[in-house]
């Protein structure tokens, strides 16, 4: 094997038989990412009690706060966009992830920072909180027990939930963001109650088991969706706010789980540029010479090559107040539009639509079936979504 290359396998093209072997499926995922990623609904019940013991309702002691920041990396960071979306716009204070050392210049003694790291010792969500002791602003941290950042929650005597490290940093979304929902609910800032949670951890449930591995791949929905991005160049999109977080995440697992290139973002940017992709070489112009009798999924066709193939996240919103009744209805033209342009391309397209009763259910709803996909995609290709040589071989080299 060449240089640089160590620890590297799996094929290029998708093996769509193993999808549909349970037993295979075990032998490829040693570290168990499947099972890390059907934990969804446990995370939630778990973090949200250890939440109840760790005294969040201290923070509402000194009032409402001029803004908040959530300090992190990755799917830490990710939290902070999960706040800020279940915040809404109506949040009475700014709500701001931030993905940097440290926390911004203005941050001060009125402010409250929410410092998250699954290990508990990530520089970001370190220097972060030492930066909000150091400025006397109010302090919560999550992150593994027994860390460096529990020591820094404890040397500013500030609140910290423990989240035990069960499953890598990627496969634990749920477990980082509850404690800091609820840490929101403490302010007044959110209003999630018991039954949202409840009802979330259900929705995941329910998602996880029809995803379950040994659910063949016409019931599968995750097996599916994981078969119709096989070979191809991933976009998605978000239709709202909330659908946009979503679709974040989804490019986050896509990549560092199946190692595939991603573009992700809102479907409202999408039409000030990006939706012009349908029209490129990978869109309308790769769809426009295929035979027309070759198989629409074979992406490795001569006729075919590598193509575009979009996933739309669609959330219809909740029942809205008068005020926002147009920019859902904005919303739902848009993506109809986007789904008509796509069909009119060539370009094939998957609908995630979410689905509950509460913006933390409905983010579930969208979450879910797309995390799965990524393992099951990374496993059709034969590489191992738990170890990331890459990962491990750029830590070396920058640290030399």
């Amino acid at each position: 094997m060449m240089d640089g290359t160590a620890g590297v396998s799996g094929h290029r093209h998708a093996d769509e038989a193993l999808l549909d072997n349970p037993a295979l499926l075990a032998e490829r995922d040693p570290g168990g990412m499947l099972r890390f990623t059907a934990s969804a609904g446990a995370q939630v019940r778990e973090s949200a009690a250890l939440a109840a013991e760790a005294n969040l309702g201290v923070l509402g002691d000194d009032g409402r706060p001029r803004a908040v920041v959530i300090a992190g990396i990755g799917t830490a960071g990710r939290t902070g966009d999960v706040l800020a979306t279940v915040a809404g716009p109506r949040c009475p204070v700014p709500v701001i992830p931030h993905r940097s050392a440290g926390v911004p210049g203005w941050v001060g003694a009125a402010d409250v920072v929410i410092a998250v790291s699954a290990s508990g010792r990530s520089p970001e969500a370190l220097g972060a909180a030492e930066a909000a002791h150091r400025r006397g602003a109010r302090l919560v941290a999550v992150g593994a027990p027994d860390s460096q950042l529990q020591s820094v929650a404890e040397r500013a005597r500030a609140p910290f939930v423990p989240v035990p490290r069960r499953a890598p940093a990627r496969a634990s979304l749920w477990a980082l963001t509850v404690p800091v929902l609820l840490a929101a609910r403490a302010l007044g800032l959110v209003k999630v109650n018991e039954a949202d949670l409840a009802e979330t951890a259900a929705r995941l449930d329910a998602d996880a088991d029809r995803c379950r591995s040994t659910a063949e791949s016409f019931v599968n929905p995750a097996k599916s969706l994981a078969l119709g991005l096989a070979g191809s160049v991933p976009i998605v999109w978000g239709s709202s706010p909330l659908a946009t977080v979503a679709a974040r995440r989804f490019g986050d697992t896509l990549s560092a789980n199946a190692r595939y290139p991603v573009v992700s973002g809102a479907l409202g940017e999408a039409g000030r540029g990006r939706v012009g992709l349908l029209d490129g070489v990978f869109g309308g112009l790769a769809e426009g010479e295929r035979d027309i009798f070759a198989d629409p999924d074979d992406s490795d066709s001569d006729s075919g090559g590598i193509r575009l193939r979009l996933v739309l996240l669609r959330d219809g919103g909740l029942n809205a107040d008068d005020d926002t009744d147009e920019p859902l209805a904005v919303e739902e033209r848009r993506a109809d539009a986007v789904q008509t342009l796509a069909e009119r391309r060539g370009v094939r397209c998957d609908v995630v639509t979410a689905e509950g009763g509460s913006a933390l259910e409905r983010l579930a709803s969208l979450v879910a079936v797309p995390d799965f996909a990524s393992v099951y995609l990374a496993l059709a290709h034969g590489l191992d979504p738990m170890a990331v040589p890459a990962i491990t071989e750029m830590k070396e080299l920058a640290n030399q």
